[in-house]
């Protein structure tokens, strides 16, 4: 299969560590341009170094909070100096804080709005003047939320699904410049967002770490989690020529975990 993703300029953001650095590694493999950023510098130091190795293409880093308009800005600007037109936008944010309706404030509802929602919104109007150009990519990480809520995660169950609705919304309306949306949901993959989870859950309920995970697997039809580079490979063809009639829909890389059709 061609993918025809070597010379392609790709944002890929949250990608110092986890899902964004998997996807940065793999586009990277495939020749493609690739812009990191996250809000730890040395952290992107190494991954910019690290990956450098993997392909042709070349792989720059830019400090960035994506809950500040202004950093979104200069982030854009310095991908299109360093890289060139951005052809593929892959918006990514660490999770909110997990925890039930109760414990949250206003405060703590807002913040998760402007992380988990609102970053994407402003990304996808600073990168659009380039994706217009000549159609491209923007792809949207979300969570299995989407079609079935997580128990002690209300702030992610209710902004990722606002992700799914803008993602929709937009795949209708790019349309005409050959600009495809889509949402990929990673079910239990194996980065330090889920295990953080599993020993949250662990500790609300006296068990350990090593307990939880091995109950979460059972629920997981191919019985194990998946890895980092698995989910990458999805988003990949997303980002590629290959997947040229695809736009508007949600994919789950789950191992068979949602049981919602």
């Amino acid at each position: 299969m061609e993918l025809n993703l070597a010379g392609k300029v790709a944002l890929v953001v949250a990608s110092s560590q986890g899902l964004g650095k998997a996807i940065a590694a793999e586009l990277a493999k495939e020749g493609t341009h690739v812009m990191l950023t996250s809000r730890n510098k040395d952290k992107l130091q190494q991954v910019k170094e690290e990956l450098n190795t993997l392909g042709e293409g070349k792989v720059s880093y830019f400090q960035c909070d994506i809950t500040k308009p202004a950093e979104i800005q200069a982030l854009v600007q310095k991908t299109k100096e360093e890289l060139g037109k951005i052809d593929i936008l892959v918006n990514n944010a660490g999770g909110p804080p997990g925890g039930g309706f109760e414990k949250f404030k206003d405060e703590d509802w807002q913040n998760a709005f402007e992380l988990n929602l609102l970053s994407y919104i402003r990304l996808i109007r600073a990168a659009m003047p380039d994706l217009k150009k000549e159609g491209g990519r923007i792809i949207n990480i979300a969570s299995s939320s989407i079609k079935t809520p997580i128990p002690g995660l209300i702030l992610s169950n209710t902004f990722r699904l606002g992700v799914v609705g803008l993602a929709k919304s937009l795949a209708e309306e790019l349309a005409p410049y050959n600009i495809l949306v889509n949402t990929v949901a990673p079910g239990r993959i194996a980065t330090d967002r889920v295990a953080f989870l599993d020993q949250m859950k662990a500790d609300s309920q006296g068990k350990t770490h090593e307990e939880i995970e091995e109950a979460s697997k059972k629920t997981i039809p191919l019985g194990r989690y998946g890895n980092p580079e698995e989910f990458a490979k999805v988003v990949a063809f997303l980002a590629s020529d290959a997947s040229s009639f695809v736009t508007g829909t949600s994919l789950l890389v789950d191992g068979g975990m949602v049981k919602a059709i």
